[in-house]
């Protein structure tokens, strides 16, 4: 599955640079180059990381990002910005930010600290996750696997699955969802969406994935 990247940057070169080199890299990235732009984004999309510039129009990143925190965003995000100070870092790392990226920078320096956000978010991706009771999900190949026997998955519940499995004891949307297993160009079916937990239930357990009604689901492990 392909990460997508919000990339919030007001200079419209840079940003088209960054997005560029960042697709070529095999990576979606979607561009903002307003704050409120980006808050519409994060509301609408499912987005893995936030590339976040400091000086933008109406809310500077350092807010932004504040904001977004104390909504319970916990997206990962490196600021990128021209302010170099120690003050200014500091005050990045204390708003929620992850990582900080001084401008003028390399773009491969970029993509080291964005691999480095997905490779400690995702390393454990390389091994078989263990379910318990016999039951392995292997998110390399995309297998579910019960006493080494694959079990069928439809590709939109092996989407489901790995969103669930990424946040653990976390709610997750239904516009996240939605996001993550329709494309653009499809419309999100409420009805197909209960099949997919249904399914996911016979194979994890019901106790496993708790619905919040009206709002979303939750993974137990």
């Amino acid at each position: 599955m392909q990460k997508k990247i919000l990339l919030l940057e007001d200079d419209l070169q840079l940003s088209d640079t960054v997005k560029q080199y960042l697709e070529y890299q095999g990576y979606l990235v979607e561009t903002a180059y307003d704050a409120y732009a980006a808050k519409d984004l994060l509301y609408e999309k499912a987005i893995d990381l936030m590339l976040v510039d400091i000086k933008v129009p109406y809310q500077n990143g350092f807010d932004l990002l504040a904001e977004l925190r104390e909504e319970g965003n916990t997206t990962p995000a490196i600021f990128i910005t021209s302010l170099h100070s120690v003050e200014d870092v500091t005050h990045g790392f204390d708003v929620g930010g992850d990582d900080y990226i001084r401008k003028p920078f390399a773009l491969r320096e970029l993509l080291a600290r964005i691999e480095s956000q997905f490779k400690r978010l995702y390393g454990k991706r390389e091994d078989t996750i263990d379910l318990g009771e016999g039951l392995q999900f292997n998110p390399k190949e995309f297998r579910l696997i019960r006493h080494g026997a694959d079990l069928p998955l439809k590709p939109k519940e092996v989407k489901l699955l790995m969103l669930l499995l990424e946040h653990p004891d976390k709610l997750v949307h239904y516009d996240t969802i939605n996001a993550s297993l329709w494309d653009y160009d499809e419309e999100p079916s409420a009805g197909s969406l209960r099949t997919y937990i249904k399914t996911l239930r016979s194979y994890i357990g019901k106790e496993h994935i708790v619905t919040v009604k009206n709002i979303g689901y939750r993974f137990v492990p």
